[in-house]
């Protein structure tokens, strides 16, 4: 008999994104770097995207107000999905971030209770159920 238990896998925090940038702003950028403003490219690339979200803060705010959407980490049970298919509703899930769905989920489950998904920022989910909710999803 083990005493070694299976334990989740490791999801990452955060998502790798792929950007063009013209030679003359890399150069900067690396001079910046050079410099010992920033760590790394990455480093002042995080900070610049940050600096400018939090000129927009307002206007966010504003849209997810208006929009109801969740800002954040969104988990979903299979728990919480059976809780709205009992109570006879459906889930327009709307989430800015990610929004992560348990693997235990059936496909049964979800088509039954999600009747959309809009997810701006990641979605994390078994292959199975992002294939049968991709009518759903936007």
């Amino acid at each position: 008999m083990s005493n070694v238990k299976q334990l989740r896998d490791r999801l990452p925090e955060n998502e790798k994104i792929t950007i063009n940038l013209g030679f003359v702003d890399l150069g900067r950028i690396d001079l910046l770097v050079q410099e010992g403003f920033y760590s790394n490219r990455s480093d002042l690339i995080r900070t610049a995207i940050r600096n400018q979200l939090d000129t927009h803060s307002g206007v966010v705010s504003q849209t997810l107000e208006r929009h109801t959407m969740e800002l954040g980490l969104r988990d979903f049970s299979r728990q919480d999905l059976e809780k709205v298919r009992d109570a006879g509703e459906k889930l327009h899930i709307k989430v800015v971030g990610l929004a992560r769905f348990d693997a235990d989920i059936s496909a049964e489950l979800a088509l039954q209770t999600i009747a959309s998904i809009n997810v701006l920022g990641a979605l994390q989910a078994s292959k199975d159920l992002k294939e049968a909710l991709a009518d759903r999803i936007s």
